[in-house]
């Protein structure tokens, strides 16, 4: 299947009913293409020093293409989960309020997903601006849109069930890794730093999904909503989420007018 990922964004947009772009996430560990994405794309660099999720803010919310470098980068949970640091006193340090002990904080620490030394630069933008099949898609979404994705991945990939890594910290950086890593579907809550600096709204999850099975997932609901007429899986045939009332409820009944 050629994929139009304008397209791709407009269906996840309409039919899922969500609140904010999805997010496409490519890895450059090669300079000169690096160098050939900023040259043909229209690209924000942070202008100060920020954290990975506030890179995401402008993707999802203002639509803009973000590159960002290691030095552009404020965060040592995301300098850990990029593979642009090792494991350190201060990484110790930063989470020895969360466990019992620095001998457990460093433990759970080692556990966590590390992307491969060497990587040059990294761009997060909306889905609708990739040109090529992102390494994630990364979504904020809500419990219902999260539970539609994860259904449609699990029907496209034959995978069930479904395992998330949720790390102490990391959660839109390391659990990103984690996916593309791993090759599968993540799905975590937002840590103290994405709340506080990411802009994450209290309802809200991260999904995480690698490009290739990205389209599957994307090609499983087209095939549903053709078969069924709509998005939902709650109640085939109704607009998303489908049927918002008790199914057994024999009151809540409605009938046309005319």
């Amino acid at each position: 299947m050629s994929v139009d990922f304008k397209e791709m964004q407009a269906t996840l947009m309409r039919e899922m009913r969500l609140y904010h772009y999805p997010i496409a996430i490519k890895f450059f560990y090669d300079q000169a293409e690096a160098d050939k994405y900023l040259e043909e794309n229209e690209v924000h660099v942070p202008l100060k020093p920020m954290t990975y999720c506030q890179w995401e803010i402008a993707a999802r919310m203002k639509g803009q293409n973000v590159y960002g470098t290691k030095e552009m980068l404020s965060c040592s949970n995301a300098h850990y989960s990029f593979g642009w640091k090792g494991l350190d006193e201060a990484e110790i340090k930063s989470h020895a309020k969360y466990t019992r002990d620095p001998e457990q904080a460093k433990r759970f620490i080692e556990t966590k997903s590390q992307m491969p030394e060497g990587m040059v630069g990294m761009a997060v933008m909306p889905l609708a601006n990739a040109t090529e099949t992102p390494d994630v898609v990364h979504f904020y979404v809500d419990n219902m849109q999260a539970y539609h994705l994860a259904v449609d991945y699990m029907a496209a990939t034959d995978t069930h069930p479904i395992r998330p890594a949720i790390t102490m910290n990391s959660s839109a950086c390391g659990g990103t890794v984690f996916s593309h890593i791993a090759n599968e579907f993540n799905m975590v809550p937002a840590c103290s730093g994405s709340y506080n600096a990411g802009k994450t709204e209290r309802g809200e999850i991260n999904v995480m999904i690698p490009g290739d099975k990205m389209i599957a997932t994307y090609e499983r609901l087209l095939d549903r909503m053709e078969k069924l007429g709509s998005s939902s899986i709650t109640k085939p045939g109704d607009g998303f989420p489908g049927q918002d009332v008790c199914k057994n409820c024999p009151l809540i009944i409605f009938k046309k007018s005319k």
